[in-house]
């Protein structure tokens, strides 16, 4: 880990921040092509009702529109959480040179928690990733979040039984 992977990842922080003002889980990325910013993304798939809509890929579709390229070689993907399957199926696909994670998402992660999919044998391309920076910021920033939501839905069904 080194001070510009810290960098980047507390700008990702910043947008999971904003993501979470919108109502969704707060989870922030951007991609960086030689130490400038060219995508940024928050998730967006329950403002959007888009599946899809997760930070990773709001950040991939806006650098491929920003160099006019789909393929986003010599990048790299910041993100406050370990990619799912589909973000890191992306990333193949869209050839980053490199993915740098916050927090470990031990039910849906596949980079190293549930699946390794970008060890994957046979890939037609590498993805070469570093896990953990600002782990335990990231953590609790979700952490947090899922306690308040939690707490909510609790008081609306004590309001609705106390009615």
């Amino acid at each position: 880990m080194n001070e510009q992977d810290e960098y980047w990842m507390r700008r990702a922080m910043t947008l999971a921040a904003r993501a979470e003002l919108e109502g969704e889980v707060p989870v922030g990325a951007l991609v960086v092509l030689d130490g400038n910013c060219i995508g940024e993304g928050w998730n967006q798939s329950i403002g959007s009702h888009d599946a899809t809509a997760h930070a990773e890929i709001m950040a991939l579709r806006q650098a491929g529109q920003a160099i006019g390229n789909y393929r986003l070689l010599d990048c790299t993907l910041y993100v406050t959480l370990e990619p799912c399957m589909m973000c890191a199926g992306a990333m193949v696909h869209s050839r980053i040179r490199r993915l740098v994670y916050g927090a470990a998402d031990a039910k849906t992660g596949a980079v190293d928690s549930v699946l390794r999919l970008l060890a994957t044998p046979g890939l037609n391309h590498q993805v070469l990733w570093q896990p953990g920076v600002l782990a335990e910021a990231c953590s609790t920033q979700l952490s947090r979040f899922f306690q308040r939501r939690r707490a909510e839905k609790k008081a609306a069904r004590k309001q609705a039984a106390g009615q």
